[in-house]
């Protein structure tokens, strides 16, 4: 397969990820948007000279490149997308409560039309609904906030809402062979998991003791596992390598960020 597969813009102005998810609910939308498509240039723009499609605006962008980027992607919505202020923590809002800025990782929703979004480029995005498509939740889950609990929150969080059978996307994250994390990674996370070894792979010719690749996509399957959730799609894209498709701060340091996004279709 190549690197675009799955990109589709018949009906948008610009390109996005659909995901390749069994059981989504026909009336729950869902995207994730990639680095074509927008007004950002240099290490924020496309690979092929064109506009990037950034949406941090908290990166060094040109703000009007932002804010013209932002600008396109409300017009496909009937409200603005409000972004939250993520700080790799395990905190979880719904859409009642969030407020533009609100420092928080993961956001679920029981509204129509009520956008829940998260921002990434290289960090886990995890998009969840019920079977029924009565509740949805979005989570920004790098390794912090995976070994913090963000994934079990933003489940439990659901359930509370009245979610059925909750099911996941895994959008396009760092792959495991381009992980490399040290001991301490390892250690955050080996409480919660037996044999977590599995998920760290010994970095060879490292030159480092204690140097590891580590599969976010795993552990995150592991911890949703945990807590009942065993349908699980996506979890095969790297951010890193996939460059004409997706920003990449461990690749580019100075980048821009792609959105994960997930709705209930109302009238």
């Amino acid at each position: 397969m190549t690197p675009e597969r799955n990109i589709w813009s018949q009906t948008l102005p610009f390109p996005v990820l659909l995901p390749d998810w069994s059981g989504l609910p026909a009336h729950v939308r869902a995207f994730t948007t990639v680095r074509q498509g927008g007004e950002s240039l240099g290490t924020y723009g496309a690979l092929e000279g064109n506009g990037g499609f950034n949406l941090g605006d908290h990166v060094g962008d040109d703000q009007i490149a932002v804010a013209s980027n932002r600008d396109q992607l409300n017009r496909q919505f009937s409200s603005d997308v409000i972004f939250l202020s993520q700080v790799h923590g395990n905190i979880v809002l719904d859409d009642l409560t969030v407020s533009a800025g609100a420092c928080a990782d993961a956001v679920v929703s029981q509204q129509a039309n009520a956008i829940c979004a998260v921002l990434t480029a290289d960090c886990l995005p995890v998009l969840f609904t019920d079977t029924a498509g009565k509740v949805v939740g979005a989570a920004h889950a790098g390794w912090r906030g995976l070994a913090a609990g963000v994934l079990q929150n933003t489940v439990n969080k659901m359930r509370a809402a009245g979610a059925g059978e909750i099911i996941a996307w895994m959008g396009p994250a760092i792959g495991p062979d381009q992980f490399e994390v040290g001991e301490d990674v390892l250690t955050a996370f080996s409480a919660q998991i037996e044999n977590v070894e599995i998920y760290f792979r010994p970095k060879d010719g490292s030159g480092e003791a204690g140097k590891y690749l580590a599969n976010i996509y795993g552990l995150a399957r592991k911890l949703l596992n945990a807590v009942g959730v065993s349908e699980i799609s996506g979890g095969n894209r790297c951010t890193v390598t996939e460059s004409s498709c997706f920003y990449s701060y461990r690749r580019d340091g100075v980048t821009g960020r792609m959105a994960s996004l997930i709705w209930i279709a109302g009238d």
